[in-house]
């Protein structure tokens, strides 16, 4: 008898037939490679459980404040929140105020109140808050009426709202003369319509320099967003620029927290821009940048423009001999369609090429140079920038950029871009877990209209992997000390915490597991016994006793179904952690090669495979 080391090649590959792939890994989830080892990966928990967001959260921005309150910003389709100490403070501008007389008509025995408001500017599902207003007469009292409610648009001048008690026969007032309405800004959508020309669509489905088919309507509600020192700059694409003064914050409530405001009517600058693709502030050189901005003293957008504020003063746009204020234009492509900030530059992006912006100092303030021609993007977040590098996923590719661009040879394109949804491109999101070298990009598969797979990019090791995971923005630790996610559960996660999936109350298990290719016993000519199973597993952060499931396989021909398959649970006996297991499982399997399968999906378990062997015993030809 004689023991086989099962050794595998670091990284997952699904592109070529399992044969081929002899000694790698064929398939995984929610597994990363570390020093060329599978290990299971961190659990996560529910970021302040009680507090949920409306919306979608597809981008977010960690800072913190002069006072050191840290916060956290994200916006959705519905809302934009700045989070502070577990809570979610709705900061959602205010488009319109107005004053209203008698405004208000309840039914009996219905809880649907219409408002009349002459060009009121709503779209079903926008936001209104009421104050001033007076009872009814029964029920609906000046109590119910004098909050924020969701509308439901009837025409132009009519919009419903939905009380949270049923109007009686006396309810036959008005709600008094001098009712204040404060309406936000219009909502967005939470899904992809594919459209026509520079701001619609998704450019990566269609190629950069394509031209979509089909009439635009509307875009994803997607946001930009930096901080100015302790002060919050946030933009929707292709929409307003809105500045939050933390000093002036006023957060006593959840929903008394001082709004975010037009950056525009905050400055006397005329030239101040009221639209843009993107807005970042220029850490280095301290300008805030308006990527597809409206030019100076235009209101049209102009998606080619590149416009930066004067230096350490981001209400001054107009370009005078005293200031650093300017703009610039790229020549090439029909848009920008999004920029990342590394520690030496900052890299722009159109729809046919890649500049590099770095800040020069007078008189010309700024600089470009194209970097790169003929790439794709696939995805307004589909990028990531990990100190002077950046990575991005294209229209089925990857690339990275650090000083020039190239693509990255990776072993699952296939995989990845045979399952991907390509109408909901624009909700990829790119992230970087920077405690594990991670690059990851989150992607809707074909069946999905919503962020449910991932792919992984270990850019020390330079291996790959996937899984299985529903986030839609993601930020990296940093003045926090956990990586912080989005799910579609409206709720925030900390990541690499603990062991367990958080988002189920108790938690409940990971799913995690990691899959060979099949691996020839001898030289695969004849067919043997497989007799035991030497595990090499640790455990790490474990709790009780933690256990993983040794799964083998044993195949005759490639193609042909897998024999009988036998699992044999290794069970933690020794104290945490356990750096090497060597418990001895008995088995019985007989074929030409064998598949190992490393499972996991008990509370309080993750783990690190090592080096196992197996036992096996010539059993002959046929």
């Amino acid at each position: 008898m004689a023991l086989q080391k099962l050794q595998f090649r670091p990284g997952v590959l699904r592109d070529v037939t399992g044969y081929t792939n002899e000694g790698g890994w064929r398939d995984s989830n929610l597994v990363r490679f570390r020093l060329g080892f599978p290990e299971s990966v961190g659990g996560w928990e529910k970021y302040a459980p009680n507090y949920s967001f409306l919306g979608t959260c597809r981008s977010m921005l960690n800072w913190v404040a002069l006072n050191g309150s840290n916060y956290l910003a994200f916006g959705t389709q519905l809302k934009y929140y700045v989070e502070l100490g577990g809570y979610n403070y709705d900061i959602t501008p205010i488009r319109s105020t107005v004053v209203l007389s008698g405004p208000f008509a309840a039914t009996n025995g219905s809880p649907i109140i219409t408002v009349t408001d002459s060009a009121h500017g709503c779209i079903t599902g926008d936001f209104v808050t009421f104050s001033g207003a007076v009872t009814l007469g029964g029920n609906i009292t000046a109590a119910v009426l004098n909050k924020e409610y969701s509308v439901t648009v009837t025409n132009a001048n009519t919009f419903t709202i939905t009380a949270s008690v049923n109007a009686n026969a006396s309810d036959v007032g008005n709600g008094g003369a001098t009712v204040t309405a404060a309406y936000q800004i219009n909502i967005g959508l939470n899904t992809q319509v594919v459209g026509n020309g520079w701001g619609a669509g998704t450019w990566g489905q269609f190629g950069w320099g394509s031209p979509a088919a089909t009439t635009i309507t509307s875009v994803l509600r997607l946001w930009s967003q930096d901080n100015y020192g302790e002060d919050l700059i946030f933009n929707i694409r292709n929409g307003e620029i809105y500045y939050w003064d933390a000093s002036t914050a006023n957060i006593v409530s959840l929903t008394s927290a001082q709004r975010g405001v037009a950056l525009s009517s905050l400055s006397t600058d005329p030239e101040t821009p009221t639209i843009a693709n993107q807005v970042i502030v220029s850490d280095r050189d301290r300008h805030v940048i308006a990527f597809g901005a409206n030019m100076g003293g235009v209101t049209a957008q102009d998606p080619l423009s590149i416009r930066f504020s004067s230096q350490e003063d981001p209400f001054t746009w107009s370009a005078l001999p005293t200031n650093t204020a300017g703009e610039l234009r790229l020549g090439s492509g029909t848009a920008i369609i999004r920029a990342v900030e590394t520690k030496r530059e900052i890299l722009v992006f159109t729809d046919v090429a890649a500049y590099s912006l770095q800040f020069i100092g007078p008189p010309d303030t700024f600089g470009i140079q194209q970097v790169a021609s003929n790439v794709t993007l696939n995805g307004y977040n589909s990028l990531i920038a990990v100190d002077d590098t950046v990575f991005w996923m294209g229209l089925k590719t990857f690339y990275v950029y650090a000083g020039q661009t190239q693509e990255l040879v990776c072993p699952l394109l296939n995989y990845v871009f045979d399952d991907f949804n390509e109408a909901e491109s624009d909700k990829v999101v790119a992230s970087v877990n920077s405690g594990f070298n991670e690059v990851t990009w989150f992607y809707p598969s074909a069946a999905s209209s919503e962020n449910d797979l991932y792919v992984t990019y270990n850019y020390v090791d330079r291996v790959w992997s996937h899984g299985a995971l529903a986030r839609t923005a993601w930020i990296d630790r940093g003045t926090r000390k956990y990586p912080t996610a989005a799910a579609t559960d409206n709720y925030l996660y900390f990541h690499e915490f603990g062991t367990d999936d958080g988002s189920t109350n108790p938690p409940s298990a990971i799913n995690a597991y990691i899959e060979s290719a099949p691996i020839d016993i001898g030289d695969g000519d004849k067919f043997s016994f497989v007799r035991r199973v030497i595990p090499d597993v640790s455990f790490y952060d474990a709790v009780n006793s933690p256990t993983v499931d040794f799964i083998i396989k044993t195949q005759n021909y490639p193609g042909s179904n897998y024999e009988a398959g036998s699992n044999s649970s290794v069970v933690r006996t020794s104290t945490i952690p356990v750096d090497q297991y060597t418990q001895v499982a008995d088995v019985r399997l007989r074929g030409r090669s064998v598949i190992l399968r490393v499972e996991s999906n008990r509370v309080g378990t993750r783990w690190g495979l090592g080096s196992p062997r197996i036992e096996t015993q010539v059993d002959g030809r046929r």
